[in-house]
């Protein structure tokens, strides 16, 4: 069966876009967060233009070549300009959960009805690979409802001192084993296993 897992570039303090996100502004003011996937001398085999460090790029296609679908919330999915057409994975369709309506364009799907049809409907259009959950809000949700696998921090360091922060209040405490750990120029790739 797939996994569900969420994987996001973060700040040391927890923080996944800058101060005043929002749709036209992207992921607000957040300097150096996403600099290491430009940053480096390796491109990417899975994402056109993106050149990462040696260790970044191993790691980042690794991650990025599992991915069937991507789940992402609505705020993710305004933030980043998606509701213009395309997706945050190149080959990989998007399924959006919100209550609101989304233009219907080519590779994107509305889910109303909460995260485990979501989650469903994501794994349906993956097509056997993995889901790639983005936005603070999806993976609490997935969390929280247990169907998340794995936790991947890309760890930025910097401390924003503000913005969207990664995960959002939990019912209960979520248990993580240490997978790997992988120090790269600008960024610490953490990947964890969710325990259950």
């Amino acid at each position: 069966m797939s996994k569900v897992f969420v994987a996001l570039s973060v700040s040391v303090d927890g923080y996944i876009t800058g101060r005043d996100p929002g749709a036209g502004r992207g992921l607000g003011d957040a300097p150096l967060l996403f600099d290491w996937y430009f940053d480096g001398d390796t491109s990417s085999r899975v994402f056109d233009g993106f050149r990462l460090s040696e260790a970044s790029a191993r790691v980042f296609d690794a991650v990025a070549g599992r991915v069937g679908a991507t789940l992402a919330g609505r705020n993710t999915y305004d933030d980043s300009g998606w509701a213009n057409g395309g997706t945050p994975h190149p080959t990989a369709p998007l399924v959006v959960l919100s209550h609101r309506p989304i233009p219907e364009l080519e590779r994107q799907t509305l889910v109303t009805t909460g995260i485990e049809d979501a989650v469903a409907a994501a794994r349906e259009a993956a097509g056997g690979k993995d889901v790639g959950l983005m936005g603070g809000g999806v993976a609490t949700a997935a969390l929280a409802a247990g169907l998340v696998d794995e936790v991947i921090l890309h760890q930025v360091p910097i401390l924003l001192g503000g913005g969207r922060p990664f995960f959002r209040s939990l019912p209960e405490h979520v248990r993580l084993e240490l997978l790997e750990a992988v120090p790269a120029p600008g960024v610490t790739h953490l990947h964890y296993r969710v325990l259950r």
